[in-house]
């Protein structure tokens, strides 16, 4: 494990496909990015880790864990009664092909769509969520907030008909 600079927090950060070219900023940017989200929601002392791997793989998460067998971009797994110290909160998974292909298609930076999923898949651990839409609305402002932060643009801002279906393909897993 390896501690954010603020020593707050431990993320692990494994590398599982070759598609991820440089990791060293990969890992940079993911740690940078929970380091934002975790000051944004006052989180503090914990652990995680986020794994970095491709669609093959993500499919098969999706299909064992929430039924659907298709590839997506992130998966959350909150750690459920997880004690230590400090405390495992859950894993992220992020799947290369698909990350690539939706900032390709919505013309952004393959780092800032990196960092904008690892900041949702962080508030999935936290609790949040977007299945209504009151709990969307709130979760979108505080991406939005902690992206500032990051000087990445508005990940919601228009075209509007990729909003929807990028909502639609963040998900999170309930249980393990």
């Amino acid at each position: 494990m390896q501690p954010t600079a603020d020593g707050r927090f431990k993320v692990d950060v494994l590398v599982e496909s070759k598609l991820w070219q440089e990791p060293r900023m990969v890992k940079s940017l993911v740690r940078r990015a929970i380091k934002e989200a975790a000051a944004a929601v006052s989180t503090s002392g914990a652990e995680l880790a986020i794994v970095l791997t491709n669609d093959s793989a993500i499919r098969l998460l999706n299909r064992h864990w929430r039924g659907t067998d298709a590839a997506t971009n992130v998966l959350s797994f909150p750690a459920q009664g997880a004690g230590g110290k400090p405390p495992l909160i859950g894993d992220i998974v992020l799947a290369y092909e698909t990350v690539a292909r939706e900032a390709h298609d919505e013309g952004k930076p393959f780092a800032h769509h990196v960092a904008h999923l690892t900041v949702h898949g962080f508030l999935h651990l936290n609790g949040y969520d977007h299945q209504r839409g009151k709990d969307a609305e709130e979760m979108e402002k505080l991406e939005r907030k902690i992206l500032r932060r990051l000087a990445i643009p508005d990940p919601y801002r228009p075209p509007a008909r990729n909003a929807k279906r990028r909502r639609q393909s963040l998900n999170t897993v309930r249980s393990r």
